[in-house]
């Protein structure tokens, strides 16, 4: 009877868990900061970072796509991240912008969910293509006379692939766990867009398998690539320590800033997803570094420091003022690029 009368129980309790249906049709997000001095302060300095985003990385991508030059693996692998990071910043910086305009911003449930599908997606696929990266220079430094057969277009575009469809995989596993949940009250999110912690929250119903999903799926997946990228960079290390002294500075200058920038970007997002959700006062400002600022380093550091990519912008801007019919004096052709891991 004992036993029969717990199967009772719990049967009912699922029943009622399943009899729960969502009922929120918007979210409120209470913003960045409630100081509005500080809130026009704040949007000054984010729309000037999301549009400099912007004019570096279609700079990039342009650049690439016009000067031949360029039609080499690490640079059409450089132009799908400026993709990437133009994708990247748009999903959440103009709701972060209006919102420091207003004292609150209300979001509907869909555009809740499609903001943070996009966002989970584009942020995988970024991740992923971080590492597709740093196969390309260890194949480069390691396989210097095999590199052109084997980081061929299929290879590339297989590398760029496979990182659209990991970000795609992952976001669309982290969503529909969450759709699974009802939403009946509270609708107060606590940021500045979107996230699957905060919305985990508001469910009216059991979260701890979410939360557990979400730290598999997310922290699992962060922390794996966090440490092949880092094991990737000291391999390269490695390997270029029978370099010349000035190739070996740059060399390691390179690795320095590019390390700097992918624990920007890995750091605060295993600290933010590869836990059950607890609220922390930095957990915004994490949530800045890596949706809005980040996309604007990474042209910075991967791109724009290249010897080689500010000659073709050189060359490009040249051509676009030649053909404004303004003259300029002859140059040498540069010659063509070689396979060095850090031109």
């Amino acid at each position: 009877m004992r036993e029969g009368g717990w199967s009772l129980l719990l049967e009912g309790k699922r029943m009622e868990s399943q009899n729960i249906t969502t009922t929120v049709t918007e979210f409120v997000l209470l913003g960045l900061t409630q100081n509005h001095k500080l809130q026009y302060c704040l949007y000054v300095i984010f729309l000037l970072i999301y549009v400099i985003t912007w004019l570096l990385n279609f700079t990039i991508i342009a650049t690439v796509a016009v000067d031949h030059q360029l039609h080499t693996p690490m640079y059409f692998l450089l132009a799908n991240l400026a993709l990437l990071d133009i994708s990247d910043s748009s999903v959440n910086t103009p709701k972060l912008l209006s919102g420091l305009l207003s004292q609150h911003t209300v979001i509907s449930f869909s555009e809740c969910f499609l903001q943070m599908f996009f966002f989970h997606f584009i942020a995988g696929a970024m991740a992923f293509l971080l590492v597709g990266m740093t196969v390309d220079r260890c194949v480069a430094i390691c396989e210097p006379l095999r590199y052109q057969s084997i980081m061929n277009w299929n290879m590339c575009t297989g590398l760029v692939a496979a990182a659209w469809f990991g970000g795609f995989l992952h976001s669309i596993v982290q969503i529909g766990f969450l759709l699974q949940l009802p939403f009946c009250g509270p609708n107060v999110l606590d940021n500045f867009y979107c996230d699957v912690p905060q919305v985990i929250k508001l469910a009216c119903a059991d979260t701890r398998m979410a939360e557990l999903q979400m730290v598999f799926n997310n922290g699992g997946i962060l922390i794996t690539l966090f440490v092949i990228l880092i094991i990737s960079y000291v391999v390269i290390l490695l390997k270029i320590r029978t370099c010349i002294r000035e190739r070996k500075q740059k060399a390691l200058s390179t690795c320095g800033t590019q390390i700097t920038v992918v624990s920007l970007i890995f750091i605060p997002c295993i600290f933010t997803y590869a836990k059950p959700y607890k609220k922390y006062p930095r957990d915004k400002v994490a949530s800045v570094v890596y949706t809005v600022v980040t996309p604007m380093l990474n042209p910075m550091i991967y791109t724009l420091r290249n010897t080689e990519m500010k000659k073709a912008i050189r060359r490009t801007l040249g051509k676009i003022i030649q053909s404004a019919g303004i003259q300029k004096p002859d140059r040498a052709v540069d010659p063509k690029p070689s396979n060095l891991v850090f031109p």
